[in-house]
């Protein structure tokens, strides 16, 4: 069994070098390819829950996510994000997961009103680098999101990636809610995209947040993947702390669970910054959500900075204008 494991080892290193030897070398293999890695990255990012539907869950009530409050105390109070939030992430053979925990510093009527509704979830993933259009519309199995993801400057939407998912309320309660967004099929040979986010109100008027991101993959998309950290990603890091540098700085983890834990970040910040505009004027909260989702990830400029600001707001400024007129 050694021998074999050593095997398929050497056979994956192998793989992934000449991987990235074609698309170093080939012109039209980098056509086809690189197109759609910065949308893979986005997806194996964000993960979702490999195939199976969160929904299965025994006790579909605030209980379970209060107790969860109470256990993360301590880790709600002290932490490097100078915010209530614990982040976690995990990887496996075939599927990664990334997940948040936080205090919301809005009344559960309003995180509810928010985020319990498909149509404002646009106006929420918009806000993210690679996002570059979403629209909700109803069908046969009831709502679905659909959305195009690209690189992190403005493009046609013929050239990005289209994902559907769709969105499905799972239970509404006055202290509670959960909600689960899932797609089949994703770039590459990823598959079982889920999307899982519950709330709950607290004692203090506040809410407590939870969203899990989980996905399965593939051969291909693998090896993609480590075609990606091996070049373009090389010396990307998460959130979580594996060690010390030799200068006392934080040694922050890398590889699968660091593109994992940015892009899970990067959404809980879209999260945060529609539910932070929602007191403004109508007419003034895009400006205010890009603004707010900007500061808040240079807070967090180690993992999370990739463009300037003047360019950040041009390129989305143009996407929703375009998203609007599109719908």
């Amino acid at each position: 069994m050694l021998g074999t494991c050593e095997a398929m080892r050497w056979k994956l290193a192998i793989n992934a070098h000449l991987l990235w030897t074609r698309m170093r070398f080939s012109q039209a293999f980098k056509a086809r390819s690189w197109r759609w890695m910065p949308a893979f990255v986005l997806i194996c990012g964000v993960g979702f829950g490999a195939g199976k539907s969160f929904a299965t869950e025994p006790d579909m009530s605030a209980q379970p996510l209060r107790a969860k409050h109470t256990e993360l105390g301590k880790q709600l109070l002290n932490n490097q994000f100078q915010r209530a939030l614990y982040l976690n992430s995990t990887e496996s053979s075939n599927d990664s997961q990334g997940e948040i925990y936080a205090v919301a510093d809005y009344p559960f009527a309003t995180v509810s009103a928010a985020l319990n509704n498909p149509a404002h979830w646009c106006d929420v993933l918009i806000l993210h680098l690679n996002v570059k259009y979403c629209h909700a519309s109803s069908n046969k199995a009831g709502t679905a999101l659909t959305v195009n993801l690209g690189r992190k400057y403005y493009q046609p939407l013929a050239d990005a990636y289209r994902l559907e998912f769709n969105y499905r309320e799972v239970i509404t309660t006055p202290d509670y809610f959960a909600l689960e967004l899932n797609a089949e099929n994703g770039p590459l040979s990823t598959h079982d995209y889920r999307i899982w986010i519950e709330a709950t109100s607290l004692k203090d008027g506040r809410s407590f947040l939870h969203v899990t991101y989980a996905y399965a993959f593939g051969l291909t998309d693998r090896l993609a993947m480590q075609a990606y950290l091996a070049t373009i990603g090389r010396g990307k890091v998460g959130f979580t702390v594996t060690g010390k540098l030799p200068n006392g700085q934080p040694s922050y983890i890398q590889g699968v669970r660091g593109v994992v834990e940015r892009n899970t970040m990067r959404y809980y910040l879209a999260i945060d910054a529609y539910l932070a505009a929602l007191a403004t004027p109508p007419k003034d909260q895009l400006e205010k959500r890009l603004q707010h989702w900007y500061n808040d990830t240079e807070q967090y400029a180690r993992q999370l900075h990739e463009i300037e600001r003047d360019e950040y707001l041009e390129m989305k400024r143009r996407e929703y204008q375009r998203q609007q007129v599109a719908q």
